[in-house]
Formats: C-alpha cells, sequence, structure tokens
C-alpha cells in the first residue's frame, strides 16, 4: 500500500486528520517518569501515549532530534516506538533531510529500511538529485518543505523568484510548482506548509490540490486550527495532515498524562471535523452543487 493509500484509509477508518508529533523532551517528561534511564522513560512516554492517542488519529510523526540526543539508545528507542503503532497508522519521520544524491541514499535507506517509515520530511534546497534518491521509494511519502511554520520562514521563503515564464513569485510557491510537478512523474510527493500562514496554505493548496499536506504549528505555536483545515483539506475534505505535539505530549505532568492526551487528542480531532465539514460545504456552495 502506498502512503497516500495508506493516509487516506487511516483517515476514513479513524474519521481523523490529526496527526501526532512525538517530541519527547527529557524535561517534560511526567514526573512520575524521571526516575527511570531517560531511554526507558521515552519508550513508555510515547507507547503510553500512542495507545490513549490511536483512536483519533490519521498519522504519528516522531521527531529524529529528540531521538538522536540521546545517542545510540535513543535510536534504539525509536525502533521499539515505531514498532509499536498500530500497522494500519502511518508513521511520519520529521526528519528534514537534504544533502547531495549519495548521501540522500543513505538517508533514505535509513529512514525506510533501517526504521520501517511511511513517509518523511524532506528539505529540496539542494534541488531534484538530493530529493530523487527518496522519490525511487515509490510506496513511500516524500513530503517536501513548502512554507514552514516557524517565524523565520520569511528570511528566504517569502524571496520573491522568477520562473521560466518570466512569471515572478514568491519561493514558496515556486517550490509548490516544482513538487507538483515531480509527483506527475513519482506519485508519491507531498508538502509541508504551516497553519501559521493559513493565506500561504490556502493558495498553496490551490496549485496543489491532490497532494497531501503536511500542517504543522497549531497549538503552541499559534497557528489558527479553524483556518488552517478549512485552507488545507482538498475538495473532498482529506489530504490534509494536521499535526499537533506539545499540547497533546504535555497535557498532564502528572500520572493521568496519558488520559489527558487522549482527551486533548480526542477534542482536537473533533474540532478539526468541525473546520473539515465547514470546508466541505463551503466549497459545495460555491460550486453550486
Amino acid at each position: 500500500m502506498s502512503f497516500l493509500a495508506k493516509l487516506l484509509a487511516a483517515t476514513r477508518q479513524q474519521n481523523s486528520l490529526l496527526c501526532v508529533g512525538l517530541d519527547p523532551e527529557q524535561a517534560l517528561l511526567p514526573a512520575a517518569l524521571r526516575d527511570l534511564p531517560v531511554a526507558e522513560a521515552t519508550v513508555r512516554f510515547c507507547r503510553e501515549v500512542i495507545e490513549a492517542t490511536a483512536p483519533y488519529v490519521c498519522a504519528y510523526k516522531p521527531n529524529l532530534a529528540f531521538f538522536e540526543v540521546l545517542g545510540p539508545a535513543g535510536m534504539q528507542a525509536l525502533l521499539e516506538i515505531v514498532r509499536s503503532i498500530p500497522a494500519h497508522i502511518p508513521i511520519i519521520a520529521d526528519a528534514k533531510r537534504g544533502d547531495v544524491s549519495n548521501t540522500a541514499r543513505n538517508y533514505a535507506a535509513a529512514i525506510f529500511d533501517t526504521y520501517g517509515f511511511d513517509a518523511v520530511t524532506v528539505n529540496p534546497y539542494l534541488g531534484f538529485d538530493s530529493v530523487e534518491p527518496f522519490l525511487a521509494y515509490h510506496e513511500k511519502g516524500i513530503i517536501l518543505l513548502c512554507r514552514t511554520s516557524n517565524p523565520g520562514a520569511r528570511d528566504f521563503q517569502d524571496l520573491l523568484v522568477q520562473s521560466a515564464a518570466g512569471q515572478t513569485q514568491p519561493l514558496y510557491e515556486a517550490i509548490a510548482r516544482r513538487v507538483q510537478g515531480w509527483n506527475v512523474s513519482t506519485g508519491n510527493c507531498g508538502l509541508v506548509v504551516g497553519a501559521t500562514y493559513p493565506q500561504e496554505l490556502k493558495a498553496i493548496r490551490a496549485l496543489c490540490p491532490d497532494l497531501p499536506i503536511l500542517v504543522p504549528g497549531v497549538g503552541s505555536q499559534g497557528g489558527d486550527l479553524e483556518a488552517s483545515v478549512m485552507a488545507g483539506v482538498d475538495a473532498h475534505g482529506e489530504r490534509a495532515i494536521i499535526s499537533a505535539s506539545r499540547g497533546i505530549l504535555y497535557a498532564s505532568n502528572e500520572h493521568d498524562y496519558a488520559q489527558k492526551a487522549q482527551e486533548k487528542a480526542c477534542l482536537l480531532r473533533d474540532q478539526i471535523n468541525l473546520a473539515r465539514a465547514r470546508a466541505i460545504n463551503d466549497r459545495r456552495t460555491s460550486s453550486g452543487r
């Protein structure tokens, strides 16, 4: 099953566009786990959050930085956590990899062959030859950074560039168009567009009506949940992956952390679905159906 097929199946089965980001910061782990060795605490924490939230999500997104910082034990923890996620739920490696082609081949093999992820975030800055080794994994999702959620995104992504046809456009639109072109051949591309920029998200969805879009930045980063869902979903209210991390993971610092994570995930799933229903209705109305 391809990543997109798996994502759509999970979206429909779970009735959810919510992706839970797994960013286990040592300093923020619940007090009940802090006496354990950090890698063991990380595995236990993530597994319990996964078990509690699995009915409400369409994907999980481990951020590799929070495991790499723990050294070999952290990477073993990552492997154990990935294997504990239910098989029907896709797993996105938040890795933001990007390098020359021979290095990219090894990055891709590590992500997909060693750790078994279904998709990965990739930085397209080096161009097609740096992305091609990832795209060669045709059943995997390659989610390219386009309009990221951080404030500094404007430093480069808003720069105006000229297309081959002589048209001026912001860099993020040029990336979206180029990725759309790659997807015609490979069929496994997606984009990262932050919830903190809903107008740009709306424009990119119009340019790329069928691509899956990973939307980080709701919650602690201040992204507008309703606006992001409305802008990010496709014509059928799908293909948007609304990512939340800290607000779910750290909903409680006490022994009830898994229960509170479950409650927060359920609430977010339901809020997303309200916005999703509105988006579908608005689009039907505007099309006259």
